[in-house]
């Protein structure tokens, strides 16, 4: 997933220098002469546009352990947090509780950099489709902070003007809303895709109900070699483009239009009716003023119920070079419990990953949630076929096939390469 970054390979050798480095420490100095200790934590959200509550939360651990410290560092995410971390942990300097997501928790799990968490209180709790995104080598590696959705956006005033008076669950109900509105002259939907990123996800959350109503278990049995890209993802890639094809979006263009900057303000701007993204910038375009609808991407058969596409997102981890290890440990545990972590997942707008977790509820999200309260839900296997490299070459792929430069048939071959690679 993008939105949070790649982590650059780590290679053997690597792994050999952080165990000899180990005996340096990190994170944090010893206790002060009253006993306080200082703990180093450094994520990617917390600060910029996405402030999470994080602020409000380390209050409050503050406030219940009066002997420890947060010195919390933001950073900002994809590549930049990948390069300071990168080092910082090679030599012994990287805070004692960091940030991952499933792809950084896996390689720097593999290097020796995190500590086994598995025998923690909040371990236990994890959901079961949830847990196989923190673990590493049967170990449990980090503490998952949320399931967030992606989905389909709506600005619903828009949407008045056009008739229409609520989201649409269906493909062919999506198909006739979107005729309506541009009718109506507006522009129908946005889905910019500079990086590769929004056709790539589309394609998976338009799966998430074709493929996987069909076949939950998709993911297991592909990694078995019993199913395959094609002809089983066909409809989902053609749903891409039938929306050219109809008139209600022009790839070309949209390849030129930044997913992570310009995106967003275009749609808070009020410059289209339906927009792609995750449910963690819901929080940013309310502050726009229009009421807005997040919900599942409507890619099924006519009466159907949409499944909802679900990210394994940001999690904790604690530096097995920390010199404050049990001080760490309390500080992941804090935010386990769901008083505290609820905070978190109502600023994302994301689902609990643990069992009895509490799920906040807003009206904007009320047709993902319902669909997450019901199954229906897919997680990305960000942890297998759909892991760094796979979610990059398939972005890209898509974007040769919406430029009319490969066939569908060349795409899913393609793809199906991209996901099988060790």
């Amino acid at each position: 997933m993008k939105r949070s970054g790649r982590c650059l390979a780590v290679a053997t050798t690597v792994a050999a220098m952080a165990i000899s480095l180990a005996a340096c420490g990190g994170g944090s100095s010893g206790a002060s002469a009253d006993g306080t200790v200082t703990l180093h934590v450094q994520a990617w959200k917390g600060g910029g546009a996405e402030p999470a509550n994080v602020a409000e939360i380390n209050k409050a651990f503050e406030k219940a352990h009066p002997k420890i410290k947060i010195d919390f560092e933001y950073i900002t995410a994809n590549d930049t947090y990948t390069q300071k971390l990168q080092p910082e942990l090679l030599g012994g300097k990287a805070g004692d509780v960091i940030m991952v997501d499933t792809d950084r928790m896996k390689k720097w799990g593999a290097s020796g950099y995190l500590a086994d968490l598995s025998g923690e209180s909040w371990a236990s709790r994890i959901t079961p489709d949830a847990k196989q995104f923190a673990q590493a080598d049967g170990k449990t590696l980090a503490m998952p902070m949320e399931l967030i959705g992606i989905g389909l956006y709506a600005n619903m005033d828009l949407l008045k003007k056009a008739g229409i008076t609520e989201v649409p669950a269906d493909w062919p109900t999506f198909l006739a809303d979107l005729a309506k509105v541009k009718k109506a002259g507006i522009d129908p939907i946005a889905l910019p895709d500079k990086s590769g990123w929004t056709g790539s996800s589309v394609l998976q959350a338009a799966g998430s109900t074709v493929v996987y109503q069909k076949n939950k278990q998709w993911d297991a049995d592909f990694l078995a070699g019993k199913t395959s890209f094609d002809p089983d993802w066909k409809e989902p890639l053609q749903q891409l483009k039938t929306l050219e094809d109809q008139g209600y979006v022009n790839w070309k263009n949209e390849l030129g239009v930044d997913e992570w900057s310009q995106g967003p303000q275009d749609f808070s701007a009020g410059k289209s009716a339906f927009w792609y993204q995750g449910a963690w910038q819901v929080s940013n375009i309310k502050k726009a003023g229009f009421p807005v609808s997040f919900a599942p991407w409507p890619g099924g058969a006519a009466g159907t119920k949409p499944n909802g596409m679900l990210f394994a997102g940001t999690m904790w981890s604690v530096n097995s070079q920390s010199q404050q290890g049990d001080a760490a440990r309390e500080y992941v545990k804090f935010w386990s419990q769901n008083q505290n972590l609820s905070k978190f997942l109502e600023a994302e707008h994301a689902e609990s990953p643990f069992i009895s977790g509490l799920t906040p509820e807003s009206t904007e999200t009320t047709p993902f949630t319902t669909a997450f309260k019901e199954g229906r839900y897919r997680i990305l296997p960000s942890d297998s076929w759909y892991a760094a490299a796979a979610e990059t070459a398939t972005g890209s792929k898509v974007q040769a096939y919406l430029l009319g430069s490969a066939s569908a048939a060349q795409t899913l071959k393609d793809i199906q390469t991209a996901a099988s690679a060790k």
